[in-house]
């Protein structure tokens, strides 16, 4: 069995070569020590068997984040048999710079230009043979996305003579690390060699062999080892700036010799795209326009499949029930298992699985297209100005989907201050499990049920919003002048050619990695809520529901903030799912032991006037489903991310008190005015 390792600059269709290699044989994890996914899968080539690893993409190996420290360390210290280096064939020149950095680890590499359809589309002609020649090690052609030139790859996976490969930058390098090593050799019983290594690794092949001589154990150092460290380069006039310029010097002549352009203005059409698409004046327009579309389409088109799912569990559960008494089971028990946890559990998916199903397609054919990092590209002043990083843009995006895929996808931000500074305030971007709730106030109070307004409805909505934007950037101010102090830390944005969807492929990764991942956190927590809900709402006193008591308890501070115990008992107990807080609220409004559905708009309006409610109501109603704590998917997730109790704490505690603030001043004010 043959260990192979995918490595890469990201957007060079790295996972689209892994995937269609692998095809189904593929599962996830973390990789040790890492909250970093890591994909491995497994395929036959003539009788023989191979694992293969998607390590992240980087751009280097000089680690700036947990994604490019994985890849760093697999590919100085991990067993495999081979790396295969992905590179796109439309920048070839850029991406060679992985290539020659991962030469001077090892000399068992194969790289493979991909994406040669899209070069050949930009007229761009690349001599393959020439350029196994000048690296000395096998070089092929693919097209991953339609399959072509894989054939070739797997021949080549076979392949067993590699010649090693060393550059030689300059003399004066070479002259430094002639004196390096020796100082290694005192130092090394002192300094921890792993450590060492990985540190001037990317220098020269010889320091990396002639440290690991005296390899052993631990691979993290502490502070007194990184200042000997920055000491020995400082007294050797060696730094980053010297390496990286040799390198970028070499991949000029190497793409000098092997690339050419039959038309020099193939960029020409992305270059008037992005002159609009980021541009100062139309940049954040263009994308808020966009937003209201996926927002608009995301609930038009879940409606009907909500209903469908609604009108299917309402059939299965009188099928249940008959089951149940079939078998002679309690009424108790029918009542808890039906009435408590089939409910909950079903609302749940028949309200958050539609617009999920729909958002994050939409959202991956985004990614997938190449306008993703635009927006981190047109966000970035302003998260700049709030000492943040543009990437946060980004996982903005993904919490309107679920917040918990938001904080996950924090992983992109490289400064730790940062990443948290984009946890804490990733649940003031609605996720798609309040969007419903916020519609149904909407429509009921503002639009008018008998308007049909969408239009009139998601505008709104989205004006919601842009609250939450306004609010994420000033907290991300503040905390970055409190809790969290710093200055915003630079990264590399890579605005990548605009490319056609692969629909089938976007919808499989959308649905698999992210709608059934989410809707499963959702259905874990949603079980056992149900199971409190029908508790609280069957145990009488004094013919009176814990569920009542609960909220009358809670009403004069409900009443305060403009809302009243029955709302904020339902976020209570909607901890679980954003989508049973509507539910719930009608459960005790109406004193009924169940979950229920309401029949239409104009019952429901019905209801909540007659239980007090006003214009102000929903107006509080709605700052506040945009500014609570997150539901309990995310905070585990936060916690997995932060491995913190102490931020999770803060987290939930800090939208919450912001909402009751803001709700709080809505009230006070509307008393001064009236």
């Amino acid at each position: 069995m043959k260990k192979i390792a995918l490595v890469g600059n990201p957007n060079v269709g790295k996972s689209t070569v892994f995937n269609a290699l692998t095809g189904l044989h593929q599962h996830t994890g973390n990789w040790s020590g890492k909250t970093v996914s890591n994909a491995t899968g497994e395929f036959i080539y003539n009788d023989n068997k191979y694992v293969i690893y998607d390590l992240p993409g980087t751009y280097s190996l000089i680690a700036n984040s947990q994604e490019e420290e994985v890849a760093r360390d697999f590919i100085c210290f991990g067993e495999y048999d081979l790396i295969i280096v992905v590179c796109d064939a439309t920048c070839l020149e850029r991406n060679l710079n992985l290539v020659l950095q991962v030469l001077e680890i090892t000399d068992k590499v194969l790289v493979c230009v991909n994406l040669l359809d899209e070069a050949q589309k930009k007229k761009i002609k690349i001599d393959l043979d020439n350029l196994s020649k000048i690296l000395k090690i096998p070089v092929v052609g693919t097209s991953a996305r339609n399959k072509k030139g894989l054939n070739n790859l797997l021949k080549l996976l076979e392949y067993q003579e590699f010649s090693s490969f060393n550059f030689k930058y300059n003399d004066d390098l070479e002259s430094a690390i002639s004196k390096l090593i020796p100082i290694l050799e005192n130092k090394v019983k002192t300094l921890n060699p792993r450590w060492v290594a990985l540190n001037l690794i990317n220098y020269n092949a010889k320091i990396y062999y002639k440290i690991t001589e005296y390899l052993n154990y631990n691979l993290l150092g502490d502070e007194i080892i990184k200042n000997q460290i920055l000491e020995i380069r400082k007294n050797l006039n060696i730094n980053n700036e010297e390496i990286t310029n040799s390198i970028i010097k070499k991949c000029e002549e190497i793409a000098n010799q092997v690339i050419k352009y039959e038309n020099s203005n193939y960029n020409d059409i992305n270059k008037k795209i992005d002159r609009v698409i980021t541009s100062k004046l139309w940049g954040i327009p263009i994308m808020l326009i966009m937003l209201f579309g996926i927002f608009w389409l995301t609930i038009k088109g879940a409606n009907y499949p909500s209903d469908l799912l609604f009108n299917l569990f309402s059939y299965i559960e009188k099928y249940l029930l008959y089951f149940l008494e079939f078998i002679n089971t309690p009424n108790w028990l029918i009542s808890l298992l039906i009435s408590g946890i089939y409910k909950v559990l079903t609302w749940v998916i028949s309200v958050m699985l539609p617009p999920m199903a729909i958002f994050f397609p939409l959202f991956t054919l985004l990614e997938d297209l190449g306008f993703l990092p635009r927006i981190a590209f047109n966000f970035d002043g302003l998260f700049k100005k709030c000492c943040a990083c543009g990437k946060q843009a980004l996982t903005m995006c993904m919490g309107f989907g679920c917040n918990a895929v938001g904080v996950t996808g924090t992983r992109i931000i490289d400064s730790p201050r940062e990443r948290l500074i984009a946890i804490l305030t990733n649940v003031f971007v609605p996720c798609n499990g309040r969007f419903p709730m916020m519609i149904t106030i909407i429509t009921i109070f503002f639009v008018g049920i008998n308007s049909h307004n969408s239009f009139l409805s998601v505008l709104l909505l989205t004006l919601v919003i842009l609250l939450g934007f306004l609010l994420t950037f000033l907290i991300s101010f503040v905390l970055s002048k409190t809790i969290l102090k710093g200055i915003p830390s630079s990264f590399t944005l890579e605005l990548p050619s605009y490319r056609r969807p692969q629909f089938g492929k976007v919808i499989v990764r959308s649905i698999f990695n992210r709608t059934i991942f989410v809707l499963g956190r959702a259905i874990a927590v949603a079980v056992p809520a149900g199971a409190v809900i029908w508790i609280l709402a069957n145990i009488t006193v004094s013919g009176i529901s814990l569920l009542n008591y609960l909220a009358d308890f809670l009403n004069p501070f409900g009443k305060l903030i403009g809302l009243d115990g029955a709302i904020l008992l339902a976020f209570i107990l909607g901890f679980p799912a954003n989508e049973i807080v509507i539910p719930i609220m009608l459960m005790i409004y109406l004193s009924t032991g169940e979950v229920i559905e309401f029949e239409n708009l104009e019952s429901l309006k019905q209801i909540l006037i007659d239980n007090g409610w006003t214009n102000i109501t929903a107006i509080c109603m709605l700052i506040f489903s945009l500014c609570h704590f997150p539901c309990s998917t995310t905070c585990l997730t936060i916690k997995k991310e932060t491995g913190s109790i102490k931020w999770t704490l803060i987290s939930f505690l800090l939208p919450t008190i912001i909402g009751i603030i803001l709700c709080l001043m809505i009230k006070q004010i509307v008393i001064f005015i009236s």
